[in-house]
């Protein structure tokens, strides 16, 4: 006991107490432990405004749920569930495109590169849910038409629709994310664009949406290949290099020579400090800051540079752990424990 008299804290604030007898561990430990915080756990106080925000939303949630199916005004007129959900299927069939034709597509290209193979997949997985959208609601809207008996299928897509969930075959064939079916549509919409840029003429972006696809692990993967064959290198002693830059994707005006640069990225549990070129600690009420401009490229593993660097997962959304798909290096002035304490990770979604 007398060795751990003095500096030694067991916890920020709190120094180990001098040698004494049971009765006095729990006075001192009762008189100097300090409250309960995020800071006490090595954790950002960003962490507790994400914890109670989740859980208001929650919350929030669960009350709308239990709300009366129709809702109308003192007076006015009533609008029906069936009404609503009708307005909604119409709203989304109007919207949806086409499929993408991947014969005309596959036409276009001569030499299957990785890049090329990565943007087919993305097709290919984008046409799966897409067709299975519009197959489930147009059975769905011949069900509120009386044509067709309501399954259980059909009754689960309304009330998804109803309080703006995903559908759950809509999920089975989509991409992580925790959006409400408003805000995933809108980025649905958004991913669909980026891949008709894309396949107009299969040249990388400047600057590659990684959020966007389907499987990022793919486009990763394919950073590797592609310059394992560009320079005639074992595919299996490759590794991939991450350098943020100070650039916007605006400021982005043409693809590098290897590698990509991908943009869309938020970092949770600390931020991108541009000025000392490091991961730096949050800003109070910045949940989730955006990154810039990330620079990625192949090497070899023995030339891959590993001090002053934090080993920071990548994830798909703020769920984690199954939404596991890369592990990034950044560059850090601190030591890397802190930031694996405070559980700092780039997040795909948020």
């Amino acid at each position: 006991p007398d060795q751990l008299d003095g500096e030694l804290m067991l916890a920020p604030g709190f120094i180990t107490p001098p040698n004494s007898d049971y009765a006095g561990y729990h006075n001192y430990i009762n008189a100097n432990l300090p409250p309960e915080s995020p800071h006490l756990y090595g954790l950002h106080p960003n962490a507790e405004i994400g914890f109670l925000t989740a859980t208001s939303e929650q919350l929030f949630k669960t009350v709308f749920e239990l709300q009366p199916r129709d809702s109308g005004g003192g007076g006015g007129a009533v609008t029906t569930r069936e009404e609503k959900v009708k307005s909604i299927v119409d709203d989304i069939m109007d919207k949806i495109p086409d499929q993408f034709n991947m014969s005309d597509i596959m036409a276009k290209v001569e030499e299957r590169t990785p890049y090329v193979v990565v943007a087919f997949q993305e097709c290919e997985r984008m046409n799966t849910l897409m067709q299975e959208m519009k197959r489930s609601l147009k059975e769905l809207e011949l069900g509120l038409k009386g044509e067709l008996t309501i399954t259980s299928d059909m009754e689960d897509l309304s009330n998804s629709l109803f309080f703006d969930q995903v559908p759950p075959s809509w999920t089975k064939r989509a991409y992580a994310s925790l959006n409400g079916l408003s805000a995933w549509y809108v980025d649905l919409l958004a991913r669909l664009k980026e891949l008709e840029g894309w396949t107009s003429d299969f040249n990388l972006p400047n600057s590659v949406w990684l959020p966007g696809f389907f499987n990022p692990q793919s486009f990763l993967t394919a950073i590797m290949q592609s310059t394992a064959r560009k320079n005639e290198l074992p595919l299996d002693k490759m590794c991939l290099v991450c350098e943020v830059t100070k650039k916007s994707k605006e400021e982005v005006t043409q693809p590098p020579k290897e590698g990509a640069f991908t943009h869309g990225l938020y970092m949770e549990g600390a931020r991108w400090d541009t000025n000392i070129n490091s991961i730096a600690d949050s800003r109070l009420k910045e949940l989730y800051p955006i990154m810039p401009v990330m620079f990625i490229k192949a090497v070899t593993q023995d030339k891959q540079e590993l001090r002053n660097l934090y080993e920071c997962p990548v994830y798909k959304t703020r769920e984690r752990g199954h939404t596991y798909i890369w592990t990034f290096n950044l560059r850090t002035r601190e030591k890397p424990s802190k930031w694996v304490l405070a559980g700092v990770a780039l997040l795909l979604q948020i």
